[in-house]
């Protein structure tokens, strides 16, 4: 059997043999499309893996008004960061995954008693009400309270998913800040 398969591989590469120096001399047409290429994730809205469509809408509003873009440093939506925490919350521990939930949902549902709308269209004042509890003064025991104990874990995810992201990467090295860390970033996962 080796030996067949050699031999048909010798006769493939022997009938494409004369056609390579007719195609090595023929001219290059000028006219050549150029394609713009683009990374999958900015060319269409991504493919939520755990949250549903409005916990995902409150998790990009409260990432905005958490870490905003600043000083040229990007925010959490420009590093990708809620993209990320739908990886990453989705792959955790189930306890993880109830408090973001649950926490988006009352998240959610508060912001619709208080303003008759979802989280994520609130505008700048009524979102940092909605906020308060993030301004209680700290403790090593998270809230009982179910929102402000999610307000307190994703504050300090979406901080860290961003910091830690490409984009803060690049910003920093191309700004000579020192970027933190050994270098290293996330990558979207496929």
């Amino acid at each position: 059997m080796p030996l067949v398969m050699r031999r048909r591989g010798f006769l493939k590469t022997l009938a494409a043999a004369p056609a390579v120096p007719a195609l090595a001399q023929q001219p290059a047409p000028e006219d050549n499309p150029k394609v713009e290429l683009s990374v999958a994730d900015a060319a269409a809205e991504p493919v939520l893996r755990f949250f549903t469509a409005p916990q995902f809408a409150a998790l990009r509003k409260l990432s905005s008004v958490l870490m905003p873009a600043s000083n040229g440093m990007p925010g959490a939506l420009d590093a990708h960061a809620p993209e990320f925490l739908d990886f990453l919350i989705g792959d955790s521990p189930a306890e993880r995954q109830q408090i973001y939930r649950a926490g988006l949902d009352a998240l959610n549902a508060q912001s619709r008693k208080r303003f008759n709308h979802g989280f994520a269209e609130l505008d700048t004042a009524q979102a940092d009400q909605m906020l308060a509890p993030l301004r209680e003064p700290w403790t090593y025991e998270l809230p009982a309270d179910l929102v402000a104990r999610f307000l307190w874990t994703a504050k300090q995810d979406v901080r860290e998913a961003t910091v830690n992201s490409r984009e803060w990467s690049a910003a920093a090295a191309g700004s000579g800040r020192r970027a933190g860390g050994s270098g290293l970033y996330w990558l979207p996962a496929d």
